[in-house]
């Protein structure tokens, strides 16, 4: 239990600060007030007396996070103007939308950084666009969680100054605020206090010293209120938070407030009302109109991010080279068939794991961008989902093709086009498994524990693509439950179908050097029914990795769906999640 029966009221007009000790309670009260998470919580909240609906309430509200989260390797005019188009769709012109966006970055002090990539940002400045981004659309409630964490004072007080000035346009600025200066702690309108799950104060932060006198807590004239009230509320001077509790009805007294009338308030004589997790609320542009705007944010931030690219595409020559290296000339090789065997098996090891560990490393922390912006309702997931699917296919092919491109004619494989055409398809099908596969993970585990757990899980397929190989076509040889599990291995398919494309449809007898005595393999069909893939067909291992395919993407996408859901999730899925991050956990000190 965080928080116990706790009331209150936020009007708009007003900038409210909610402060107490760590672990009182703050980011939770704050959470359920914006609707980020409902799933345990009950009471009601009324929006202007009435109660709230949490679909509408989630289109006018706006929550910004602590972690100033934001698309990198793109300008802030450019984060400003996608933000807009997706915001506001066609219900203005473009000039309307420049002009709106030139007022906001005036008014936020970003004129000067506008050409500026996100990544070059300081630490204010990236405050202030998080800000500005949430404003395309004027939302009449904001929510900022702990907005001055990072910053120093200057850089606080122009944070706080700013919100104050947001509050006096009619809005209601609610944020979370870890022990403020006295200059800052001035500035509030309206401060809330909490301590071990209740209200222990509510009302104009000038009013705390004389209700603390009232109950024979007397703060030194040097003292900060903000700092003894939170060192009263966190038993520093005796254990007085009953009695801070009791004195205001745990929110429910607003006799230390300077209006009784209540706009915003919070009990907990009811359920939340809230809607149904996943329903289609109304966006202001299109899924088409998302999904394109999201296509050209995330080619453009890949385009940019010119260090990567070269990284990965130097990586798939370098690889490209060693293989190549090491299986030279083997392709038409009599007497090393299986050795070139081998190198179809390398072949499926650099297409699970290059594609796979940049998703492991860098899709947990997008997981968390998507989180904020899906919250705020920026985009569906399903737009999101499809232009993330799309945008990163450019990427892959050409780097697939470049590897194929170099270690095919090294190795001395046939240079017939159809057997060329398939050994492409089938590899970069199993870059897209891999990567859908990286994706599962990603979406429901940290950074930490996805590039711990995804190799692991890895291994499992590798063993089961080549498990009784070697023994012939006799399937009875490998028991049934071994079997079931062969056909669940993506990369066995993506293997037969490798070597299918390179030793199947009748291909000619290898050559034998003239060095050796004899080539036992020398026949290509001889290989196949070694490897008991005599009869596999090519286009049956295909139509299975598209499968593969379809199903990863679609537990991915049930994944993230789950993730980003503000309910309570499925019990079994709550299980085994909470088994996952106890047992999984690896923090780094």
């Amino acid at each position: 239990m965080i928080l116990r029966s706790v009331s209150g009221l936020f009007r708009s007009g007003e900038l409210t600060a909610i402060l107490g000790p760590s672990g009182a309670g703050k980011s939770t009260l704050l959470n359920v007030l914006a609707g980020y998470k409902t799933g345990d919580a009950t009471g009601a909240i009324n929006i202007n007396g009435r109660p709230r609906d949490l679909a509408v309430f989630r289109k006018l509200s706006r929550y910004i996070m602590q972690e100033d989260l934001l698309q990198q390797h793109i300008t802030v005019h450019e984060s400003m103007t996608i933000a807009a188009d997706l915001k506001l769709g066609n219900t203005l012109s473009k000039a309307q939308k420049l002009t709106a966006i030139d007022e906001i970055l005036d008014m936020l002090r970003l004129t000067k950084a506008r050409d500026t990539q996100t990544s070059r940002l300081s630490g204010g400045e990236r405050k202030r666009l998080s800000i500005a981004q949430e404003l395309v659309n004027n939302p009449p409630v904001i929510f900022l969680d702990e907005p001055t964490t990072g910053l120093d004072d200057l850089s606080s007080s122009q944070c706080i100054q700013l919100l104050k000035m947001l509050a006096r346009g009619g809005r209601t600025v609610i944020c979370s605020v870890h022990t403020p200066s006295a200059k800052l702690f001035d500035m509030f309108d309206h401060v809330y206090i909490v301590s071990e799950g209740q209200c222990v104060f509510q009302g104009r932060g000038r009013d705390i010293v004389p209700f603390l006198a009232q109950l024979g807590l007397n703060c030194p004239k040097t003292y900060n209120p903000a700092d003894f009230m939170v060192e009263a509320a966190s038993g520093e001077y005796g254990n007085h938070t009953e009695r801070m509790s009791a004195a205001v009805d745990n929110g429910r007294c607003y006799r230390w407030c300077k209006d009784p009338r209540t706009l915003q308030h919070q009990s907990s004589r009811t359920d939340i009302v809230h809607t149904s997790p996943g329903a289609n609320y109304d966006f202001s542009s299109s899924s088409f109109m998302q999904f394109r705007i999201l296509v050209y944010r995330m080619l453009l931030q890949i385009w940019r991010d010119s260090g990567y690219l070269l990284l990965v595409a130097s990586m798939h020559f370098f690889v490209a080279l060693i293989i190549g290296m090491l299986f030279y000339k083997m392709g038409n090789d009599g007497s090393k068939t299986i050795f070139n065997f081998g190198f179809c098996f390398t072949c499926i090891i650099v297409f699970m794991y290059i594609p796979m560990l940049p998703v492991l490393l860098k899709f947990p922390e997008e997981v968390q961008l998507l989180k904020r912006e899906y919250f705020n309702r920026w985009y569906s997931l399903n737009a999101y989902f499809c232009a993330m699917t799309v945008s990163r296919l450019p990427t892959q092919i050409i780097l697939g093709l470049l590897y194929i491109a170099l270690v095919y004619p090294i190795t001395d494989q046939p240079l017939e086009t159809s057997r060329l055409l398939k050994f492409c398809v089938v590899c970069l099908l199993i870059s897209v498994v891999s990567e859908s596969f990286g994706l599962i993970i990603g979406s429901a585990l940290s950074i930490v524990n996805s590039m711990f757990v995804g190799p692991a899980f890895s291994v499992p397929f590798m063993l089961l693509a080549v498990y009784g190989m070697g023994n012939g076509s006799d399937d009875n040889a490998i028991p049934l439950h071994y079997r079931l599990a062969m056909s669940l291995s993506y990369l066995r398919y993506g293997l037969e179908g490798i070597v299918v494309s390179i030793y199947g449809d009748n291909r000619a007898r290898l050559i034998c050097p003239d060095s050796e005595v004899f080539c036992q393999l020398e026949d290509p069909r001889q290989l196949l029914k070694e490897m008991g893939m005599e009869h596999v067909k090519y286009w049956v291992d295909v139509l299975a990795l598209v499968i593969m395919f379809l199903l990863f993407r679609l537990l991915s996408y049930a994944v993230l769906r789950i993730r980003l859901s503000t309910s309570k999730p499925i019990p079994a899925v709550n299980f085994i999640s909470r088994m996952v991050k106890t047992h999984l956990n690896i923090n780094l000190r």
